[in-house]
């Protein structure tokens, strides 16, 4: 097989394609993949590059839960998370519009999350809006410029500028969605279950957990899929952490209801029985629960229950987490992790017998579906020439602060992982610190 449109061959013993892995020669041009063929096929090509058995070769990931916090913050920005992101393999991210100042509810917070953006990124960057109750009526004008949908909260945000919807809200935000043909992602935790809880407060992460109960996710789970019924809107929840909602989406799966959910690498990490006492750089919201409740995600992943995974990279300036005094009640609830999502994955994945095609699944295919980007998330032609360069059986240390973010602070310090990027391929090359990422629009192959 030859074919005139190929200029460069990558040939791989180990790559995933159509949801396995084997060997392939994959010809690319323009950018692009034209080509997937075996291993020895001729391919008429000006350049080739040959990968030993000790890598596999995966799509570019796609990682569509990054709070990048920019503008206005000095907790996280453009450059820093996307280089962040291209060390880890990662070749496009889709920004939360939550914190940053603006939020990114109106269409001048998105130009202003646009400028930010712009010449600053290593990967390609698209835009999630937000729905507060202030935009009720205005938020579909952002689907005009682009986003490549909306969030939600169903309980307070911790930043007074995203204030949640009520169950009324949400059912009006959803049937908008729905007209739109767009979707919404819902942080699912009830306000009015949360408001019965005990405050948090002190150095137990028993009573942080406590404070933020299975049943406030329940009740919030239950809320989305009520509203999906009656507008026939398509929901996405997010970062899920407690097992208890697992049956409620299988069973509106099963139904036919159009919903998708993620869940994150620390919850399916950590366990809250080795939280120590003041070990506020693992509170996060919704928390990290039981190592029994961990079980059950990694079961939801095998079953499709649970969709992808994505790194919720969440961070914040080192002082708000209350290092020093280790209180929960003080800290921002949020992890750091977008360097390190895939090695902490496969870390926990190998140990429990998946395998790197299935990783490839949830960190690459999945979430490319469900921003609708149709040009990534698997090596095929008529794909994007993004590749990840993936060591399944390095090993080696976290140590904070040799990560591309811009604060060290995160709970995987000095834990050993397995697994490394060896490369990150964009547009058919391999990237270098001078890569320079597209500002991507909706329903776009193009840049913004």
């Amino acid at each position: 097989m030859t074919t005139a449109a190929v200029e460069h061959v990558i040939r791989a013993p180990r790559a995933v394609i159509d949801g396995v892995v084997r060997p392939a020669a994959i010809g690319l041009a323009d950018g692009m993949i034209r080509v997937v063929a075996g291993v020895d096929e001729k391919l008429a090509g000006d350049g080739e590059t040959v990968f030993g058995p000790d890598v596999v070769v995966l799509p570019g990931l796609v990682d569509t839960h990054v709070h990048i916090d920019d503008p206005g913050t000095d907790w996280e920005g453009f450059d820093s998370a996307t280089a962040a992101a291209l060390a880890g393999g990662i070749t496009t991210v889709v920004d939360m519009p939550l914190d940053c100042d603006p939020v990114t509810t109106t269409m001048a917070a998105l130009e202003a999350k646009r400028s930010a953006a712009d010449g600053a990124c290593h990967v390609d960057t698209g835009f999630w809006g937000g729905i507060v109750p202030d935009n009720l009526e205005s938020f579909g004008e952002l689907a005009g410029a682009g986003v490549f949908g909306f969030k939600c909260f169903l309980s307070e945000s911790g930043n007074a500028d995203f204030p949640p919807l009520d169950p009324d809200q949400l059912r009006t935000a959803m049937a908008v969605v729905a007209e739109l043909d767009s979707v919404l992602l819902v942080h699912a935790e009830s306000e009015r279950v949360l408001t019965d809880c005990p405050e948090p407060a002190g150095r137990s992460y028993d009573d942080f957990l406590r404070s933020r109960p299975d049943a406030a996710e329940e009740d919030a789970v239950r809320m989305v899929l009520d509203a999906v019924a009656a507008t026939g809107a398509r929901a996405h929840i997010v970062h899920v952490s407690s097992a208890e909602v697992l049956p409620m989406i299988a069973e509106a799966k099963a139904a036919g209801l159009p919903v998708t959910a993620e869940t994150c690498p620390h919850y399916l990490t950590f366990a809250a029985e080795t939280i120590p006492e003041g070990g506020t750089v693992f509170a996060a919201c919704p928390p990290i629960r039981g190592g029994d409740n961990r079980d059950l995600l990694w079961a939801a992943l095998a079953d499709g229950t649970l969709d992808m995974v994505v790194s919720d990279h969440s961070p914040c300036a080192p002082h708000h987490k209350d290092l020093t005094g280790g209180d929960f009640g003080r800290a921002f609830g949020g992890i750091s992790s977008l360097q390190i999502a895939l090695p902490a994955l496969w870390t926990q994945a190998r140990r429990r017998g998946f395998a790197v095609h299935e990783v490839s699944r949830w960190m690459a295919q999945a979430p490319a579906e469900l921003a609708g980007m149709t040009d990534r998330g698997a090596i095929a032609p008529g794909r994007r020439a993004d590749f990840c360069v993936f060591d399944p059986d390095a090993s080696w240390v976290v140590r904070g602060a040799e990560l591309q973010h811009r604060h060290p602070v995160t709970p995987y310090e000095g834990s050993a992982l397995t697994g490394a990027i060896r490369q990150t391929w964009r547009g058919g090359r391999p990237a270098g610190e001078d890569s320079r990422g597209n500002l991507l629009a909706a329903g776009l192959r193009e840049p913004a």
